[in-house]
């Protein structure tokens, strides 16, 4: 089942099943921001989904979110009313396929879109793409770590991939494959440290 369509049937249960369970920790993740009193950085959040991270976003910025699902953003579009105080703009467009020009944004936040999408590695690598030189990534996901046996979660992603999410993404691989990114910080958050807080930096020119 494609991406698109899987979550699409899962809009109307998603915030029930993830809300509360990682509301501070989506905080913990967006207080790492690199946020400046003189300029008004440009934050992208890819795969916003029904727009979960939209209640802890600091009004300091301003934010473009963008998400595959139009169930979805339907959600996220309500969130955002609820702020009239945050500037924010929310897209339909593919985190695998950014339509948006190189180096646009000073930070790029991705929260449960990395071992989600089909192709991690070509996600985090557009993530590096639109983000300006110097920019950070700061990601809150599930990862397994190389040589991590982790002999149920591989088991069942074959069948949790088409639905849901993937259960065997090391991310270690994935950056190997951004030579233009480097990882300033990497934080366990829950679950033993499968869930964890990484912030990353694209190298300056």
């Amino acid at each position: 089942m494609a991406l698109k369509h899987s979550y699409t049937l899962i809009a109307p249960l998603y915030d029930m099943l993830v809300q509360g369970a990682f509301d501070r920790f989506r905080r913990r993740s967006l207080q790492r921001l690199p946020l400046d009193d003189d300029t008004r950085l440009e934050v992208l959040i890819s795969g916003i989904g029904t727009g979960l991270d939209i209640p802890h976003l600091p009004v300091e910025a301003r934010y473009v979110g963008v998400d595959i699902t139009p169930a979805m953003l339907r959600k996220a579009r309500r969130r955002a009313d609820a702020r009239p105080e945050l500037e924010i703009e929310l897209h339909e467009g593919d985190a695998m396929h950014l339509p948006f020009d190189d180096g646009r944004f000073d930070a790029v936040v991705l929260h449960l879109i990395l071992a989600v999408v089909p192709d991690s590695r070509r996600a985090l690598s557009e993530a590096a793409r639109v983000l300006r030189p110097g920019g950070r990534i700061i990601v809150f996901d599930k990862f397994l770590r190389r040589g991590e046996r982790a002999w149920l979660k591989r088991m069942i992603n074959p069948l949790l991939r088409h639905v849901a999410t993937r259960t065997d993404v090391v991310f270690e691989d994935l950056l190997e494959g951004c030579d233009d990114l480097h990882c300033l910080r990497d934080e366990p958050a829950l679950a033993g440290g499968w869930f964890r807080h990484i912030e990353l930096q694209k190298h300056a020119q």
